[in-house]
């Protein structure tokens, strides 16, 4: 114990010799530069990794650390699992179980499988910048997260990464991200003894425990590919559900507005599920009158009628052995739904002008924008039917109603249409993230991608800015200044954009925007004034300015 009170009287010297002569910018020893801070983490860590085996400890203590006198508002220490590859959170700060979770990578996936297979560290300087951020946690999604810097160590064990270390905040000194990334290092270095010999006694144990923890998170994991894309908790719930009833043969019945991927859930049912190999055949059930409809369902036979001059297989027998998606079931006609009844009862039928039934093994998923419970009550389509449809539906949320998701669309959208086009573009402005966010997307993911894709094409540099939208877009946020559509809405949105670009690039600090803008003072706070622009909005880049009519953000 001596030994203990004589290194901490002695840490708290070196603290008040560091504070008194450090440079004024980054002597805070809140902010978590000062050596006399530091130094008993150190000798925290290393103790309860080579006197008492506890490396739980010492990851609590670099946590606390991390959060209190570092400032992180999120941390992490990933463990990998050399055996199943898997890259996931052990410890954290600033996460739920649930996002702690789903936060599971392998080894080249985003910015934490990048460290892991190179071996060396990566510092994101602006979170919005990095496409490489692939953010499976959903706890970076805010606007304001956008402005934060993100760093991860590896915790090398010679060449092998046994794991990383990892936080995200907003920085304003370079010298104090530097200072953080470099005691990170160090950390890092005293970590790896206790790090290997945990992965070593409890390989097995981690391994069976993952999966169980798993059964909550494989969900958002399994049904989050390149073509389902989401972190909201409505997003999440699908998911869920999703999980629940693809390793069944159970009849799907998706829910929701046009345009908001029902196609997409479809095709995830089917790959997770029990036939994965046999074909997904897609069917739209309004795109063909209702005179060869069945035709085209069910097949029919050589001389059936005028023009029939082979035998040929409908859809269903197509999907034989998979899954048939029939889209907009609602349109179908009442004397193809009683033929559609038998097929999900029986899984059996007869093509058009046959008296051979034809028996399949098939998945049904049917997907509408109708009510097809008042459609029952009208008469309109057959409650039988809509029974055995009915079986497991699936609420698709509307794109206006799962938050950050817009922007995480919208970025997915950039890039592959970029790659596309052959262009480099690195960013969304801010003016048009409000823009996104505060527009009510009647068309749901549909009209997003459409409006993206336009977006691409005109864009004449290295970002989408506001002018590049429609005007249905653009016209909410100048609403309230009666500014009408045409040119003067274009001209408004122009301006209000590089007004708010100015502003972020200079934290709010008026005099340095307004020389960037080549305007007076006087004049950058009068256009200001007209967008309702506040500079301290701007400060520090904590949040997204407000939209000029005042409006919140969903």
């Amino acid at each position: 114990m001596p030994d203990e009170k004589q290194h901490q009287s002695g840490a708290n010297e070196c603290q008040a010799r560091v504070c008194r002569h450090a440079d004024p910018q980054v002597r805070d020893c809140h902010a978590g530069v000062c050596r006399g801070r530091i130094v008993p983490l150190f000798f925290s860590i290393g103790r309860a990794i080579s006197q008492e085996n506890d490396l739980p400890g010492a990851m609590d203590a670099l946590l606390d650390y991390m959060s209190r006198i570092m400032g992180m508002k999120l941390a992490m220490i990933n463990l990998h699992h050399r055996e199943s590859g898997k890259i996931f959170i052990h410890k954290s700060i600033g996460l739920t179980e649930e996002e702690q979770s789903r936060g599971v990578y392998f080894p080249g996936e985003g910015i934490t499988g990048r460290v892991v297979e190179n071996a060396r560290p990566v510092v994101v300087l602006r979170i919005g910048d990095e496409p490489a951020l692939l953010n499976r946690t959903g706890i970076l999604s805010r606007g304001a997260d956008r402005e934060d810097a993100f760093i991860c160590i590896p915790i090398l064990r010679g060449r092998k990464v046994l794991g990383t270390i990892s936080a995200a905040r907003h920085y304003e000194n370079q010298d104090m991200l530097n200072k953080h990334v470099d005691a990170l290092v160090v950390v890092a270095d005293l970590l790896v003894q206790g790090v290997e010999l945990f992965l070593i006694e409890n390989a097995d144990r981690m391994s069976r425990g993952q999966e169980r923890g798993d059964a909550q998170g494989e969900a958002s994991k399994r049904y989050r590919p390149a073509n389902l894309i989401g972190t909201s908790r409505a997003m999440m719930d699908v998911f869920s559900m999703l999980y629940k009833v693809a390793r069944t043969r159970t009849t799907v019945l998706l829910l929701g507005e046009s345009g908001v991927g029902k196609e997409l859930i479809a095709e995830a049912i089917h790959r997770d599920g029990m036939n994965p190999g046999g074909p997904m055949i897609r069917f739209n059930c309004a795109a063909l009158p209702e005179s060869i409809l069945e035709s085209e369902l069910f097949g029919h036979e050589k001389g059936a009628f005028t023009g029939a001059e082979q035998t040929r297989k409908g859809r269903f027998e197509e999907a034989d052995g998979g899954t048939i998606f029939l889209d907009e079931v609602g349109e179908l006609s009442l004397s193809v739904q009683a033929k559609l009844l038998r097929v999900l009862q029986e899984r059996s039928f007869e093509r058009v002008g046959g008296n051979k039934t034809v028996t399949v093994n098939i998945r049904v998923v049917a997907a509408t924008n109708r009510d097809l419970a008042g459609m029952v009550e009208k008469g309109m389509f057959r409650q039988d039917l809509y029974f055995r449809l009915n079986v497991f539906p699936i609420l698709i949320p509307p794109l206006r109603d799962r938050g950050s998701d817009i922007i995480t669309l919208a970025e997915h959208f950039v890039t592959r249409f970029a790659k596309a086009g052959g262009k480099q573009i690195n960013r969304i402005t801010t003016p048009v993230i409000n823009m996104l966010m505060n527009y009510s997307w009647p068309g749901n993911v549909r009209e997003l991608e459409n409006v993206i894709e336009r977006a691409v094409i005109l864009t004449e540099d290295d970002a989408i800015h506001a002018y590049h939208l429609p005007l249905a877009l653009q016209t909410p946020v100048f609403a309230a200044k009666n500014i009408p559509n045409g040119m003067e809405a274009r001209l408004a949105a122009i301006e209000y954009e590089m007004l708010v670009e100015a502003l972020r690039l200079h934290h709010g600090n008026g005099s340095k925007a307004a020389m960037e803008l080549g305007l007076t003072r006087r004049t950058m706070g009068l256009r200001m004034a007209k967008y309702k622009l506040d500079y301290r909005d701007f400060r520090r880049g904590d949040s997204l300015p407000p939209t000029a009519a005042g409006g919140q953000r969903s």
